[in-house]
């Protein structure tokens, strides 16, 4: 028998979009539906806070729930770390606090209220002492990927032709091109968020599941047997072909 596992991209902080996306998965497998959750919990919506606390404590109540770590969860926990807000693979230079990545809207839902131009040292300090440890923790415990039989769950990508144990940790969280570029089979097909689109889509061998939450748009999840793929609406479940 095929094992059924649902699938939900780049969540980007709206804690309602993804109790929707909860509420259709379990219209359609129930409360105890196993499902990966492909990072970016957080960053320019307004409750990345409420985001965290709620897969924790799905996860804390036994449901079969797996969540990746994506590239903007790994940047608000490097914040956290050491009040990091750079890094160079974001081509654009812009900083985690810039307005278009959404770092302050995620202090935001601490309780820090901040502009553009408060001072990244005192930032940092408001963000010690407002999130709590354990949602630090939990960033830090965040895998990079999860394979499971003909599917590879991973946020951005693989870089192609690359063993698996061999890759590139950051290409996990930020490779696009490379990945995105290359038509070619993988030993599975590659289920992915990082590169919003206008809705998700089949690509054949991969398939991108950002339909564009952190721009305003809805979070469609997905449900897989084997490798077929379907989206999941409030009219049921609509075939996800290449």
């Amino acid at each position: 028998m095929t094992d059924t596992i649902y699938a939900v991209g780049d969540i980007h902080g709206h804690l309602n979009q993804l109790d929707r996306a909860l509420a259709l998965i379990a219209a359609d497998g129930g409360p105890e539906a196993e499902v990966v959750f492909l990072g970016d919990l957080v960053d320019r919506g307004p409750d990345s806070r409420g985001v965290i606390d709620r897969l924790m404590q799905g996860q804390a109540a036994g449901r079969p729930w797996r969540v990746l770590r994506g590239n903007h969860d790994d940047m608000f926990r490097r914040f956290l770390h050491g009040g990091v807000v750079n890094n160079a693979r974001i081509k654009s230079g812009l900083t985690w606090t810039h307005p278009r990545l959404g770092g302050l809207a995620t202090l935001a839902s601490y309780g820090i209220a901040a502009g553009e131009g408060t001072p990244e040292s005192a930032l940092f300090d408001a963000a010690r002492g407002a999130v709590a440890l354990d949602h630090l923790a939990y960033l830090d415990s965040l895998p990079r990927r999860i394979e499971q039989g003909e599917l590879l769950f991973v946020h951005a990508g693989i870089r192609p032709g690359v063993p698996l144990a061999a890759q590139d940790p950051e290409d996990l969280l930020w490779i696009r091109g490379a990945f995105l570029d290359d038509p070619r089979p993988h030993p599975w097909l590659v289920v992915h968020g990082h590169t919003a689109l206008e809705y998700p889509r089949h690509f054949g061998n991969r398939i991108d599941l950002d339909g564009g939450a952190g721009y305003g748009r809805p979070v469609v999840p997905a449900v897989f047997e084997g490798r077929d793929c379907w989206l999941l609406t409030d009219a049921g479940r609509v075939p996800l072909i290449p």
